[in-house]
This record gives C-alpha cells, sequence and structure tokens, in this order.
C-alpha cells in the first residue's frame, strides 16, 4: 500500500510539473502574440500617420476660395452686353462674352500699371502663365444624311460629334492654325468628357496674344471669317495661373458644346493644384514624412513578398490580406507619379521661362494630379478601414464584423432582387419623362435620380407635369416597394443576423462553464438580452418549478428539465401535446403558481436580512475559533461568474427551441 500511494503521488506531482510547464509556454505565447500585435499597431499608427500628413500635405484652405473666386470671375461676371459664360445660349453670345475684360489686367484700378511688363496679374495676385488658347472641333457636313422628301430644302447635314466624323480638312478664308487641322499627337493635347460626348485633343486652335488689344483683334478676325458655324460642336479656352502666396496653380478649362439640335451648352472645368512641393518649412517636414512614409511601404512589400511565397494563393482567402495589398499597390503607384510629377513641373516651367509668349499646358499634369490626390484619398480611407482588423477585441466591433459575415450572402440576393425591381423603375422613368425632365434625361441619371428619391430629394412637380396619370402611379409605387417594402426586408435581415450573433457569443462563453446557475443572475440576464418583463416572470416561474431543492440555485440536470420544459411550450403545440410530451400545466394554472411563486418571493426578502444575521454571527464565531467552518456556506466569486454563465446558457437553449 505504502509503494502504491509512493507512485500516486509522484505522478500527482509530474501532472503538476506538466500543468506548470503548459501554462508557462502558454503565458510565453501570450507574451509573443502580445510583443508580435503591439508591433503590428504600432508600425499601423505610424505608416498611418505618415499617410494622413502626406495627404494633407498636398492639400489646402485656401484651394476651394481660390476656386471661387476664379469661378466668380470667368462664369458669373457679366459683359457690358449683359452675357456672361453661363448664360451663353448662342453663337453670339460667345463673341460677346467678358473673356478679355477678365484675362488682362495689366493696369491698378486708377489705371496705374501694374509693373509687371507685359504679364496678366488677375486681380493683381495671380500671374497668367503664357498665353491663352482656343480650340474647336467640327464634323463633315456628309456626316448624316436628309430624308429625301426634304433634300430639296435642306442641303447640309451636320450630324452630332464622332471620333469617325469629326473634320479634318482646312475651312474658312485664311491659313493657319485656326483653319488647319491638327492631331492630338501635334498638340501634345487630351480628351475631354463633356456633358454630351467625349472630344478629342486634336482640332483646330488659336494662341492669343500677350495683350488684350492683340486678342481682340484676333477674335474679330476670327468672328468676320466665320470661325464658329454649323460644323462647329465644340470650342475649349484653355489657360492656367499661379498664386504665389499661397504657392497654387489653377488650370482652367471652359468649353462650350454646340449640340447638333442647336443652341449652346457651357460648361467648366476648374482644377486647383499644388504642383510645386518645398517651399517653406512645412513643405520640407512632408518631404520627410514622405521618405519615412517611402520606408514603411518598402518594408510592406517585402512582408507581402515573404507571405505570398510561404501561404501562395491561400494567402489571398482573407479580405485583410487583399485590402493590404490594394493599399500597397496604391502607395507604389503613388511614389512613382510623385516623382514623375516633379520632373514634369520642372521641365514645363524650364520651356515656359525660355517662351513665355507660348501656351502653357498644365492640363495633362493637372489631371493626373487631380487622380493622384484622389488615388491618395481612396487609399488613406482603406488604411483607416484596416483598423477593423486590430481593433477585434471589442465586443461591438467583433459583433458587427461577424455580423456582416453571417449575413454576407443573404445581403447579395437580397441586392440581386433590389436591382432588379430598382433597374426596372429606372427603365420606366427614362421611357416615360427622358424627353421632358433633366433628372431622366439619361438612364444613369436615372439611376442617381431613384438614389435621391430614397434620400427624399426629388422635384415631384417637374413628374407630375411631365405625365399626370403614370408621374403619381410611378412615384407611389416606386417609394412603397423600394423604400417601404424592400429597405425595410433589409433592415430586418441585419436585425435578425445580429441577435443571432448576440446568442452565438452567449453560446461560445458557455462552453466552459459550470453547471450552476444562480436566480438572480437569471433575471438579469434575461434584462439584459432585451426580454419583457411578462416574459422574465414566466421564465423565472419555470426555473422556480423546477428548482427542486428550493435553493434559488439550478443544478445541470434541473436546467436541462428547464429547457425541456421551455421547448414544449413553444407556439404551435397544443396543450394536450405538450401535456403528453413532458407533463406541462395549462396556462391558467402556469399564471397561479407564478402568483404564488412571486408571493413567496415577496415573503422571503423579509427573511433574507435575518439569515444574513444569522451567518454574520457564525462567521464572527468561526472567526475566533468557536466554530468549525461548515462547507457550503461561502459562494466564491469564481463560482458567481460560472452561474451567470450558465444562466446565458438556458437563455441561449430557449431561444433555439424559440
Amino acid at each position: 500500500m505504502g509503494q502504491e500511494e509512493e507512485e500516486e503521488k509522484e505522478e500527482e506531482e509530474k501532472e503538476e510539473v506538466e500543468k506548470e510547464e503548459e501554462e508557462k509556454e502558454e503565458e510565453e505565447k501570450e507574451e509573443e502574440e502580445d510583443v508580435t500585435y503591439s508591433w503590428y499597431w504600432t508600425t499601423l499608427k505610424a505608416c498611418l500617420s505618415g499617410c494622413v500628413l502626406v495627404t494633407y500635405g498636398m492639400t489646402s484652405s485656401s484651394a476651394y476660395y481660390y476656386t471661387k473666386v476664379m469661378s466668380e470671375l470667368f462664369l458669373h461676371t457679366p459683359s457690358t452686353s449683359g452675357v456672361s459664360f453661363q448664360t451663353i445660349s448662342s453663337m453670339a453670345d460667345f463673341w460677346d462674352g467678358p473673356l478679355l475684360d477678365s484675362l488682362y489686367w495689366t493696369k491698378w484700378y486708377n489705371n496705374q500699371s501694374l509693373g509687371g511688363g507685359s504679364h496678366s496679374f488677375i486681380y493683381y495676385e495671380n500671374l497668367l502663365l503664357g498665353v491663352p488658347r482656343l480650340r474647336q472641333l467640327r464634323v463633315r457636313n456628309d456626316s448624316c444624311a436628309v430624308h429625301e422628301d426634304f433634300r430639296e430644302d435642306i442641303l447640309n447635314c451636320y450630324d452630332v460629334y464622332t471620333p469617325d466624323k469629326e473634320d479634318l480638312l482646312p475651312f474658312g478664308p485664311f491659313n493657319g492654325t485656326a483653319w488647319t487641322y491638327h492631331s492630338q499627337d501635334e498638340l501634345g493635347g487630351s480628351s475631354h468628357w463633356g456633358r454630351l460626348t467625349s472630344y478629342s485633343g486634336g482640332g483646330y486652335y488659336l494662341d492669343l496674344p500677350g495683350s488684350r488689344q492683340a486678342s481682340a483683334e484676333a477674335l474679330q478676325g476670327l468672328r468676320e471669317g466665320l470661325w464658329l458655324d454649323r460644323g462647329t460642336r465644340v470650342v475649349f479656352i484653355d489657360f492656367s495661373v499661379y498664386n504665389a502666396n499661397i504657392n497654387l496653380f489653377c488650370v482652367l478649362r471652359l468649353v462650350v458644346e454646340f449640340p447638333a439640335t442647336g443652341g449652346t451648352i457651357p460648361s467648366w472645368q476648374i482644377r486647383t493644384v499644388k504642383l510645386i512641393r518645398y517651399v517653406n518649412n512645412w513643405d520640407f517636414f512632408i518631404a520627410g514624412c514622405e521618405v519615412i512614409f517611402c520606408v514603411f511601404i518598402f518594408y510592406y512589400v517585402v512582408e507581402e513578398i515573404l507571405e505570398i511565397h510561404l501561404h501562395r494563393l491561400h494567402y489571398l482567402s482573407s479580405i485583410w490580406n487583399i485590402l493590404d495589398l490594394v493599399i500597397i499597390l496604391l502607395s507604389v503607384v503613388a511614389v512613382g507619379f510623385h516623382i514623375f510629377r516633379t520632373l514634369e513641373v520642372n521641365r514645363l516651367l524650364g520651356k515656359l521661362l525660355q517662351q513665355p509668349d507660348t501656351y502653357a499646358d498644365f492640363e495633362f499634369l493637372a489631371f493626373w494630379q487631380t487622380q493622384y490626390n484622389n488615388m491618395n484619398a481612396v487609399n488613406l480611407f482603406f488604411a483607416w478601414i484596416k483598423i477593423f482588423k486590430y481593433i477585434s477585441f471589442n465586443k461591438t466591433m467583433t459583433q458587427l464584423s461577424s455580423t456582416l459575415a453571417r449575413c454576407a450572402k443573404d445581403i447579395l440576393g437580397f441586392a440581386v432582387m433590389f436591382f432588379i425591381v430598382f433597374f426596372a423603375y429606372a427603365q420606366l422613368g427614362y421611357l416615360i419623362f427622358g424627353t421632358q425632365v433633366e433628372n431622366f434625361s439619361t438612364f444613369v441619371k436615372c439611376i442617381f435620380t431613384q438614389f435621391r428619391i430614397i434620400l427624399g430629394d426629388f422635384d415631384y412637380n417637374a413628374i407630375n407635369n411631365a405625365n399626370r396619370i403614370l408621374g403619381p402611379v410611378y412615384f407611389v409605387t416606386y417609394v412603397f416597394f423600394v423604400y417601404f417594402v424592400l429597405l425595410s426586408c433589409k433592415k430586418a435581415l441585419l436585425r435578425l443576423h445580429l441577435r443571432k450573433e448576440r446568442v452565438s457569443d452567449v453560446q461560445k462563453v458557455l462552453e466552459g462553464g459550470e453547471s450552476v446557475i444562480q436566480l438572480e443572475d437569471f433575471t438579469n440576464t434575461l434584462r439584459e438580452l432585451g426580454h419583457a418583463e411578462h416574459e422574465i416572470s414566466e421564465l423565472k416561474a419555470a426555473f422556480t418549478r423546477f428548482d427542486q431543492d428550493g435553493n434559488h440555485v439550478a443544478l445541470s440536470a434541473e436546467i436541462e428539465n428547464l429547457g425541456q420544459s421551455i421547448g414544449h411550450s413553444l407556439p404551435g403545440e397544443s396543450g394536450t401535446e405538450a401535456a403528453r410530451g413532458g407533463g406541462w400545466v395549462s396556462e391558467e394554472e402556469f399564471y397561479t403558481l407564478t402568483k404564488r411563486v412571486l408571493q413567496l418571493e415577496s415573503i422571503l426578502e423579509g427573511i433574507v436580512p435575518q439569515v444574513d444575521a444569522v451567518g454574520s454571527k457564525l462567521k464572527m464565531l468561526e472567526s475566533k475559533g468557536d466554530l468549525a467552518p461548515s462547507p457550503g456556506m461561502s459562494f466564491p466569486v469564481r463560482e458567481k461568474r460560472k452561474s451567470w454563465r450558465k444562466v446565458d446558457s438556458c437563455v441561449v437553449r430557449f431561444q433555439q427551441r424559440s
């Protein structure tokens, strides 16, 4: 017997040693994970801070006001004849606009010279770079066919603009660049997306002289030579200005489209960009941040390459890894464009200084600078989204991400159904109102208009005036089916999955729980889960009924009986079937028992303080040594926590059966 006891002790000691070693290994792993997590979190914060500084370093709070000043001057200022650029409605209005008065500023308001030589300083602060350029695109006379019934009355036909119908031949009474076609490659231009269609970068152009008087004479020559006629489809006015006070370029393009229907459609494009980067101390600080940002990007590139080499295609199974690749790719492109932009600006400025009377084409560079800013904005957005990966310790964030993952398939199926109805209404609106209402003039505009209707931003009078019968029918049925039915279904779907996610979280917590539940913990958990008071009273009565020993503590067997009882009481089962399954009482008896239990609880509430007083006296005697400790008198905090978990377990079983 002695040897067996010694062997048992040795085995117990070995088990304890093994447990201690396992605990140490787990602690070491947790410490390593904490260190790794803190390292990733630190690098993410540093990289995110650098990305924020680099992105905001390219913007300026003065950019908006600069754009507003230029738009007020060139778009809203009327000429002596009362015509502004926005109000141009015919070819005659185009020649009478206030363009020259807005472009050439060489004197103060008291006619004193600005002292800048022949240079123009718009609003006395903004230098006009080079000279402005006028450019037009035309279509051929034979670009369309006239019906035979009208050929005697209509001799010429000019179709809408398309590249294959563009006129490439010289025209007019004179020679020169204004009357001779030049290709996009010859001009070094780029295409433009207008209100009606997309236009090429070639055409017939004229660079205005450096003075107002010479420019007025050049425009008068174009007007007398009928430079604008029925074949003209679009005219571009391009020029650039620079403000040294705020180190910003403003690249302007004024566009007047001449549709085949007649009339004009004016539009404009004003891009305020920062092309010269390093001027003041703040710019040099941003340069340092850019260097740090490049170092982090290099580190992440190497890390991602190693991970892809290690995990192969399995690496792309995580959405976070794909997001990392997108961020790194956009960052690398941004660094490459930054280098290209710096070299190109230096080249253009050097050329402009050598030939100040030529057109300064900053349009291409301004366009790509704008796209560069947009790309950095999207990259910064993705970088902020990546934070969700590292805040999974937050219960709310975990529930949110898990809920979205759970309902992804259901949301996808719902989206298919939603967009079938949505696009059907978009086509209906386009066919009914497309010829009369601007917001329905194209299918794309119909789509955005319907999104605006969902948000409450719409013009019902325009729909009603276009069709007094189908207009109200379209509006009412669309709002009812899309807004009240489909969107309400989506909200209910999200709520359902959020509730399931909460139940799933409780199940995970209960997997390692003990088989003890206290009545107080049971009722508190029901309240936290959002149950009404009458539901809590019913479940409380059921708890008391299956509490065999009456100590307000349910053991595993009692919990199982309680869950089965709740399962048998689900709706859809008759009283007879329930009675057969588990001996369940009728509804009247159940409420009678509930009232009696509540009465007993109220009586017991008066006894509890007396029992507590007796317990405190017993503890005093026990501390003095006059009384031996009785087993089962104390209820440790750990057991209370475990009993709380079992309360959740009972609630989960009830919800699963319901």
